[in-house]
C-alpha cells in the first residue's frame, strides 16, 4: 500500500480562496466537457477514469450473489444474530418479520390458562385420591367437590360424606371443613346427574323453575336474591324432600354449573336468601360474610316489650343435643363447642304493651342466634316451636301460631361492584298479624344506626 505524502499548501488566490489539491488554481468559469490536464492521481490516471461510487440507492438494487444453501456451512445457535434467536424477541429496528416464528409457536402467543378451555374432569368409576391446589386453598369440601365434578347433586356430596366415603389424609373429613393446599382427598367412585338443557325440563321441573321466579327478588348474571317463604326448608336433611338447594337444580347451565347458596336461614324463617349464580360470585359473597361486610336486617314479633327499647345482646352460644332435637343454649366463655353471638335489636311499635315490633341486625351468624337471644331476655318470638317458653301467655286471637320471623333485608358488596340492597315484604301470616294489631309496617327501621359490630 503506497503511502501519500504531504504536500504544500497552496496559496490562497487573489479571492482568499484556497485552490483544491490537484488543481490549477485558475479562474472560475462553465466546466470543462472533458478530464482537466494535470489533475491525475498517484496512479498515473485521471481521477474522472476512475471507477465512480454507486449512489446509495443504486448499490441497494444490485441483485445479491449468494451461494447455494448447501455449499453455506451451518452457523452455531451462539452467532445467529438476536432477532433470529428463538424464544428472544426480535430486534427493534430493521427486522425483517421473516426472522420471527409464526405466532403460534411464539411463547408470547400461548393460550392464557383463565382462557383455556378447562374440560371437565372425567367422573371416577373407581376409589381415587387427589391433592388440593393451591387455587383450592381454603376451600369447604362441599365447594371442592362441586367444582371438581359439576353436576353432582347435593345430596350425593352429603351421602358420601356422612357415610365416612371421603377422606382427608386419610381422616373422615365433613362436608364444611375447609382444605389446605397439599392435602389428599380420597374421592369414592360417583354418580354425576346428567345436566338437562334448558327447554328440555320435565313439567315438574318446569313448575320448579317458575315458583323459583316467583321468589324472586332480584336477579342478574351473578347473584340471585330469593323471598324464601316460611316453612321450605333451605337445604335437605333428615326427612325433607323439598328445599331450595334441590329446587336449584333446574337453574343449571349449559356447563352443569348449578346456583350456589351462599348463607342459610331457618325453615320457618321467611324473607331473604342470598344465591350466587357463579362460582366467582359465590367466593366474592362468601368473603364478605367471612369479614363480616354483609349486613342483615330482621323483623319479628316479640312476647311484651323489651327495656330498655334499643340494646346489645352478648353471649356464648352452644349447642345442646336431645334425642328429639337440638337447641342452642347459653353457654359460658370456654365451654366446649361455645362462640360468642353479638345481636343489636331496637323496638319500632308495640301492641297494648303485650306485643312489641322488633327489628333486629345480628352481627355473628350463628344457628338461631336472634331466637335463643330473644328468648334469653324474657322476649321469646311469638310462635317459636323451640324457644318460646313463656308460662302462662296465651296467644291473641286472630294470630297464628307460626315463628313470626323475617329477614327483611339485606345490604351486601356486589361481586363486581357496587351494593346489593334488597327488601322482602312481610309473609302472609306475619302480614295478617301487623294488620290485627295495627301495626304500620311502613315505620321507619330505628335499627339502622346500630353499630355493626
Amino acid at each position: 500500500m503506497s503511502r501519500r505524502t504531504k504536500k504544500p499548501l497552496a496559496k490562497r488566490g487573489p479571492g482568499g480562496d484556497r485552490p483544491k489539491a490537484g488543481r490549477p488554481a485558475a479562474k472560475r468559469g462553465p466546466a470543462a466537457s472533458g478530464p482537466v490536464r494535470g489533475n491525475r492521481g498517484e496512479d498515473g490516471r485521471p481521477i474522472s477514469a476512475r471507477p465512480q461510487r454507486e449512489p446509495r440507492g443504486e448499490r441497494a438494487e444490485r441483485p445479491a450473489t449468494k451461494r447455494p444453501a448447501a455449499e453455506r456451512p451451518e452457523r452455531p445457535a451462539s452467532d445467529r444474530p438476536q432477532s433470529a434467536r428463538p424464544g428472544r424477541p426480535p430486534a427493534r429496528f430493521g427486522a425483517s418479520s421473516a426472522t420471527r416464528p409464526p405466532r403460534a409457536q411464539r411463547p408470547e402467543a400461548a393460550i392464557e390458562p383463565e382462557k383455556a378451555a378447562k374440560p371437565d374432569a372425567p367422573l371416577p368409576t373407581k376409589v381415587e385420591t387427589v391433592v388440593v391446589t393451591a387455587d383450592e386453598n381454603g376451600m369447604r369440601v362441599d365447594r371442592f367437590l362441586e367444582g371438581r365434578f359439576p353436576g353432582l347433586s347435593f345430596s350425593h356430596i352429603q351421602r358420601i360424606v356422612r357415610k365416612g366415603e371421603l377422606r382427608v389424609n386419610g381422616k373422615r373429613a365433613d362436608s364444611k371443613d375447609r382444605l389446605e393446599e397439599g392435602q389428599s382427598v380420597r374421592i369414592p367412585p360417583l354418580k354425576l346427574d346428567t345436566p338437562k338443557a334448558p327447554g328440555h325440563l320435565s313439567e315438574a321441573e318446569q313448575k320448579t323453575l317458575a315458583a323459583l321466579k316467583a321468589m324472586t327478588l332480584y336477579e342478574d348474571a351473578d347473584v340471585l336474591v330469593l323471598n324464601k317463604p316460611a316453612g321450605l326448608a333451605v337445604q335437605g336433611g333428615s326427612g325433607t324432600t323439598k328445599h331450595i338447594d334441590l329446587m336449584l337444580e333446574v337453574m343449571r347451565d349449559s356447563k352443569g354449573q348449578k346456583p350456589r347458596l351462599v348463607h342459610r336461614i331457618d325453615k320457618e324463617t321467611a324473607g331473604c336468601l342470598l344465591v350466587a349464580k357463579t362460582r366467582f360470585a359465590a367466593t366474592a359473597l362468601t368473603g364478605s360474610f367471612r369479614h363480616r361486610s354483609a349486613r342483615k336486617i330482621y323483623w319479628a314479633l316479640v312476647a311484651g316489650v323489651p327495656k330498655p327499647k334499643q340494646g346489645r345482646i352478648s353471649t356464648y352460644l352452644a349447642k345442646e343435643e336431645s334425642e328429639d332435637d337440638s337447641i342452642m343454649r347459653i353457654a359460658e366463655h370456654g365451654d366446649e363447642g361455645a362462640s360468642h353471638a353479638v345481636t343489636y335489636y331496637a323496638v319500632v311499635e308495640t301492641s297494648a304493651q303485650k306485643l312489641a315490633w322488633v327489628s333486629l341486625k345480628p352481627v355473628t351468624g350463628r344457628t338461631h342466634q336472634l331466637r335463643a337471644h330473644m328468648a334469653h331476655i324474657g322476649h321469646a318470638i311469638v310462635g317459636d316451636p323451640k324457644y318460646f317458653n313463656i308460662e302462662n301467655w296465651q296467644l291473641p286471637g286472630g294470630l297464628q301460631k307460626r315463628l313470626h320471623l323475617l329477614a327483611r333485608r339485606i345490604v351486601i358488596p356486589h361481586p363486581r361492584g357496587g351494593t346489593i340492597d334488597v327488601s322482602a315484604p312481610l309473609p302472609p301470616h306475619m302480614l295478617q298479624s301487623w294488620n290485627l294489631l295495627g301495626l304500620e309496617h311502613d315505620r321507619f327501621d330505628p335499627i339502622e344506626h346500630a353499630p355493626e359490630e
